[in-house]
């Protein structure tokens, strides 16, 4: 019938055959071919929508008897494939300024006569005369003017709409994402995600290839035999997109050292500095991970609040001020308990059976009557709790399913809750 290749200019599947071919498929496999890929008439032939992972597009085209016509072109750099992106984003920006453009000319036309009329007072106020042909003359004119006005309204909201898209466009073109910090460090990360995956895969597969170069028979999960030409195919293919991955990598960490690099870590940031995010200004640090930072907004409407972001998104410290030291304020044989927030009223108790300087050891007791009972362990289950401060309040304590566990304070009787006897 025809042909599948990897266009590796483009890194897509396309589906070459002939017309004629297309027009005797069914319905269903129609349906098929428009649901993976869109047809080129620049390419003449159906384009995967797929970039990367590419198995729902070869599935297609196997179901369809096209041979594999293997790989055609050569694969850009990352490089070059930004510039491409930079040069469609160009065009598609002076597009969309100029479909702005012509909307608001539209809008312009259509109200004109309105703009016209609603000078003169007497047009806007003269009553409409039930019966009176001269008065109902006026009252259709009327109308068709506030019609075309309406219209005018749509035009403009396409014009603001086309400039929009317009200047999303031109901001990729100028490639200003290139130039943000933290944009960069997440897609690092993400590079460095694909790296490891593809390495595992091409580790794995080479495993399988040498056991099946050793006569062992080995399935895929469909429960095909694996070949020696098959697994060296996935290498081959899992290699070069490894390659991939790699050069974006590189260009990205070229970017970013262009930009100064990454000056803040968890080596020279700590919990309680102050210091200036990109987009959240003064914060305070309350915890300080591996790769991400979560601080507390200390100014404007979102005081408060707390958010994660990467160390990229530090501007400077404005303060050393660490944290005080967390002391635990709890002893063996106190009891814990989860609150309900309406009314307060105990919902799961624990009892602390061992305490460290950081943290206890907590066992769940039985409540009755709103009572926890000590020493009624009801599982046979200990769980040891860091004491941590919390990130929004002065409260220190421990956590149990994201619910504070607050200490038990029994009730001592007084005149009015003592019975009389």
């Amino acid at each position: 019938m025809g042909k599948y290749i990897l266009n590796r200019d483009t890194s897509k599947i396309e589906l070459h055959f002939e017309k004629a071919d297309y027009m005797n498929l069914s319905d269903a496999q129609k349906k098929e071919i428009k649901s993976a890929f869109l047809f080129s008439r620049q390419a003449g032939a159906w384009v995967s929508r797929s970039i990367n992972n590419h198995y729902r597009a070869l599935k297609v085209a196997e179901s369809l008897g096209l041979s594999d016509g293997g790989k055609v072109g050569e694969r850009l750099s990352y490089a070059e494939e930004l510039d491409r992106k930079s040069e469609k984003a160009e065009a598609r920006a002076d597009r969309m300024e100029g479909y702005a453009v012509n909307a608001g000319k539209r809008a312009e036309s259509l109200q004109a006569s309105f703009n016209e009329h609603r000078k003169d007072w007497s047009w806007l106020t003269q009553p409409i005369i039930a019966g009176h042909a001269g008065s109902q003359a006026f009252a259709r004119h009327k109308n068709k003017v506030m019609a075309r006005y309406e219209r005018g309204l749509e035009e403009y909201k396409k014009s603001d709409y086309f400039k929009e898209r317009a200047a999303t466009a031109r901001g990729t073109a100028d490639q200003v994402k290139l130039g943000d910090k933290v944009y960069l460090s997440k897609k690092m990360k993400e590079c460095n995600k694909m790296l490891k995956m593809y390495q595992d895969h091409i580790v794995k597969y080479e495993e399988a290839l040498h056991k099946v170069q050793q006569g062992k028979k080995l399935t895929n999960r469909s429960g095909d035999l694996l070949t020696t030409d098959y697994i060296e195919l996935r290498i081959a293919d899992l290699l070069d997109k490894y390659e991939y991955e790699q050069d974006k990598f590189n260009f990205l960490e070229d970017c970013m050292n262009e930009l100064g690099g990454v000056q803040f870590s968890k080596d020279n940031i700590k919990v309680g500095f102050i210091v200036k995010m990109r987009s959240s200004g003064r914060c305070e640090i309350v915890s300080a991970g591996p790769l991400n930072v979560t601080y507390k907004i200390l100014e404007g409407g979102a005081t408060g609040m707390c958010l994660t972001e990467s160390y990229a998104a530090i501007v400077e410290i404005l303060a050393v001020k660490e944290a005080a030291k967390i002391v635990n304020p709890f002893q063996t044989g106190e009891i814990l308990c989860k609150c309900r927030p309406g009314d307060g009223s105990i919902y799961k108790a624990y009892q602390i059976i061992k305490t460290t300087k950081t943290g206890v050891k907590i066992q769940e007791i039985a409540v009755k009557n709103e009572i926890p009972i000590a020493g009624q362990f009801i599982s046979d289950k200990a769980t040891q709790k860091k004491v941590v401060k919390s990130k929004y309040c002065e409260w220190v304590g421990v956590y149990e399913d994201d619910w504070q566990l607050h200490k038990y304070e029994q009730k001592t009787a007084t005149p009015d809750n003592v019975k009389a006897v």
